[in-house]
């Protein structure tokens, strides 16, 4: 793996202008200002799809700089994605898709260092991964649950995973161009890592920190996305 670059020794906007930020959008009026200002710090394209938002985390995003693609019902994070990547796919300049999640979970710089990982490996996908190193302590029933979770996903995509559902992923826009995303809910997440595998295309995982908030904590999305995580992967 190649060392992490320093800091002050890489340009934060390295990847602005060809890359594209996809971010599912529901009711995260408190937070999603921070994260759009903070990804446009580094990138000049940010896309939110809001998933029939009724707090006001649309204009939130907007107000903060992000271009908005709005669903006017709430179908799941599954049916977000492929409203982001049909309004990247057509977009000549568009190298790079990144997934990155609204809730301040994801940091900037994992996104940046995945890129580079992406141009340096000539690799079509990178997946981010919170099992590769220490820095992420999920707790031990959210480990347990994704950890489960992963092992259904590998039998059933032939991939070899660590963590398969971080929303962090860095595509490129020939994998992402050579596939359809079918499935709404987070069954999603088994469904892009399969479709991704089936184009053959070189991949690797990165390890990744995830920020579990006080803000996130508090919604319940520690360990219940992962019970549907698991709920949808097991009833499909």
């Amino acid at each position: 793996m190649p060392p992490t670059p320093e800091p002050s020794s890489v340009d934060p906007r390295r990847h602005a202008a060809d890359t594209w930020i996809v971010v599912p959008l529901y009711n995260e009026s408190t937070v999603i200002g921070d994260v759009v200002r903070g990804l446009l710090a580094s990138f000049d394209h940010v896309v939110c799809i809001d998933d029939g938002s009724t707090d006001g985390s649309a204009e939130a995003a907007a107000a903060a700089g992000a271009r908005g693609l709005p669903h006017p019902l709430h179908p799941g994070q599954g049916a977000a994605l492929p409203t982001g990547v049909s309004y990247v796919a057509p977009q000549p300049e568009a190298r790079f898709v990144v997934t990155f999640d609204a809730d301040g979970q994801h940091r900037v710089e994992d996104a940046l260092e995945m890129l580079d990982v992406a141009e340096a490996e000539d690799v079509a996908i990178v997946f981010g991964s919170r099992f590769l190193d220490t820095r992420t302590d999920p707790g031990i029933l959210k480990r347990i649950i994704l950890k489960t979770a992963v092992s259904v996903t590998n039998m059933t995509t032939g991939l070899r995973l660590t963590d398969a559902h971080n929303g962090l992923r860095v595509i490129r826009t020939d994998a992402m161009r050579s596939i359809e995303l079918e499935q709404d809910r987070m069954a999603h997440a088994t469904e892009i890592v399969l479709k991704l595998g089936r184009t053959k295309l070189p991949w690797r995982e990165y390890p990744v920190e995830l920020l579990y908030t006080d803000y996130s904590k508090a919604k319940g999305q520690s360990v219940l996305n992962s019970v549907n995580i698991l709920v949808d992967l097991l009833v499909r």
